[in-house]
C-alpha cells in the first residue's frame, strides 16, 4: 500500500466500533486460511487484519481503562464514608 492508502486504511479502521472491528478481523483471518488468493491479495489482507487487530487492542485497553477508573472511584467513595455504628 501506498503512504496515503495506508492512511485512509488506517482512519477507516479506526472508525470502527470493536464488534465491527473483530467481526472484520475474523473474515480476514477466514480469507487468508482459505487461501486462493494471490500474493498481493493475501498482503493487503494482512496488513488489513494488522490494523483490525490495533483497533481492537486499543478499544480493549480502553474499555480497561474506564472500568479501572470505575473501580477506583468507588473505592474511593467507600474508604471516604464515615461508620456511624448504626445498623
Amino acid at each position: 500500500m501506498t503512504g496515503k492508502t495506508e492512511q485512509t486504511a488506517a482512519a477507516t479502521a479506526e472508525a470502527l466500533g470493536y464488534e465491527q472491528a473483530r467481526d472484520e478481523l475474523i473474515e480476514v483471518v477466514r480469507r487468508l486460511e482459505a487461501g486462493g488468493t494471490t500474493l498481493e491479495e493475501s498482503l493487503a489482507l494482512w496488513e488489513r487484519g494488522e490494523e483490525l487487530a490495533k483497533v481492537c487492542r486499543r478499544r480493549l485497553d480502553g474499555a480497561r481503562a474506564r472500568l479501572d477508573a470505575a473501580l477506583a472511584e468507588e473505592e474511593k467513595g467507600e474508604d471516604g464514608a464515615e461508620d456511624t455504628g448504626e445498623v
